[in-house]
């Protein structure tokens, strides 16, 4: 799988035919674009390079970042085989034929680089098969990956190689593409054209470079609407089943619990745009009512509970804006984690405590032994008190009162903690 990108002076027809992508791919470390941290001076891989001492390596990055050329490039400078496998196309009988190979070329002196494209797409027991090659020197794996390796590879296979995280390639990285893509003409786009094939790529350099070549075939110059005639749309990367679904929806929470509304619109936004279901992100809300805003303003779980129902009623496009105004609401209300935390609290308590009776006053006494046990003895009705509070205690008699709930001073809980104020007073 094509990755990354520099100049190739070879214009045979053959080479020609061969993608842009292709043809531009760097053969150094100097031509790859946007991963200064580890190319550059002082980088990891530079200094693994420059040392001679070469150990199994997870690159992990998005789409079209240089996973796969980083890889070609670690093979060139050293004297080992180099093999390359994809985890989607290759099962146990694949690797076992790659092992064998590995362990003849190790008896003949000759060590390999096995590179292992989506190998997340292993699973448990296929990456549990590279360790006693890599432990005993038969193999350096390197992998690459889109998908976070703490949650898709196993730990001890993590233990044996350093993961390098590879960056999304940023605009000046996406225009150096560019620049390589015109060494012999120029791209026919306007320059508002040129920066919407960077936004739409997205990252991507390859998908960069496949639209610069689609380009480079028109004979006039195209605008921003002549450039989205001949591609597609591009759908944002985000997958419902990747770790894209919980970074954006992390965002999106830790958003509305800052009290940052056009951030919160945003990353929904970009949810709505991958495809994300609409209920999974109310779902979210509705979390976020109860445990970051709770009793500040109790109305947020009714805005929530309400935007989820005006969604099912109205679907899309209208819909939406009941998601909208449920998402600038919650993200303006007064915010508390008091009952959340007071619930914490109560279930410690119970996990110590869970044997202990209630008092005899809180309970009923249906029967005569019942009553002859003095259950129900000492009851107050608390509405027949002056206050509609008789102050009774609830809690075991083993542990006496407990204070789990401490409502903080912002929005309605302000006026909650007042009345806690007042009934301690009474009880005292």
């Amino acid at each position: 799988m094509a990755d990354l990108f520099a100049t190739n002076t070879d214009q045979s027809e053959e080479n020609q035919a061969r993608p842009l992508a292709d043809r531009l791919r760097p053969k150094t470390l100097e031509d790859v674009v946007g991963q200064d941290h580890l190319v550059g001076e002082g980088g990891s891989l530079r200094r693994m390079i420059d040392s001679g001492k070469m150990q199994s390596i997870i690159f992990w990055g998005p789409p079209g970042c240089g996973k796969t050329t980083l890889a070609r490039i670690l093979a060139h400078h050293t004297d080992l085989h180099y093999e390359q496998i994809s985890a989607i196309f290759s099962g146990v009988a694949d690797l076992r034929k790659v092992f064998d190979a590995a362990r003849l070329r190790k008896q003949n002196g000759k060590g390999t680089m096995l590179f292992v494209d989506e190998i997340h797409r292993f699973n448990k027991s296929q990456q549990d098969a590279f360790l006693p090659v890599m432990e005993d020197g038969t193999i350096i794996l390197v992998g690459a990956t889109t998908e976070n390796p703490s949650f898709e590879l196993n730990a001890a296979l993590l233990s044996r190689a350093q993961v390098l995280v590879l960056k999304r390639l940023d605009e000046d990285a996406l225009e150096q593409l560019l620049q390589k893509a015109e060494a012999e003409k120029p791209l026919p786009l306007t320059e508002k054209a040129r920066n919407l094939l960077k936004t739409m790529a997205d990252g991507d350099g390859r998908y960069a470079l496949s639209v610069a070549e689609q380009v480079l075939a028109q004979n006039e110059e195209l605008d921003e609407e002549g450039l989205l005639n001949i591609v597609q749309h591009r759908a944002p990367l985000y997958d419902k089943g990747d770790e894209a679904h919980y970074n954006l929806i992390s965002a999106f929470h830790k958003s509305l619990r800052a009290s940052d509304a056009d951030a919160a619109l945003y990353w929904m936004a970009r949810m709505l745009a991958g495809g994300e279901d609409p209920a999974y992100i109310l779902r979210r809300m509705l979390c976020v009512a109860s445990e970051d805003i709770s009793n500040a303003d109790p109305q947020a779980l009714v805005v929530a509970n309400n935007a989820w129902t005006a969604y099912e009623r109205l679907g899309v496009p209208e819909g939406e804006l009941a998601m909208a105004q449920a998402c600038t609401y919650l993200a303006t209300a007064p915010k508390s984690n008091a009952s959340y935390m007071a619930l914490k609290a109560a279930k410690r308590a119970a996990g110590e405590t869970g044997s202990l009776m209630p008092p005899k006053h809180a309970v009923n006494a249906p029967t005569k032994l019942m009553k002859t046990e003095g259950y129900s003895d000492g009851y107050i009705y608390d509405h027949d008190t002056e206050h509609g509070f008789s102050g009774l205690s609830y809690f075991p008699e083993g542990i006496g009162r407990q204070e789990f709930y401490q409502p903080v001073e912002r929005g309605f809980e302000r006026e909650i903690r007042k009345r806690l104020d007042f009934w301690k007073k009474l009880r005292k």
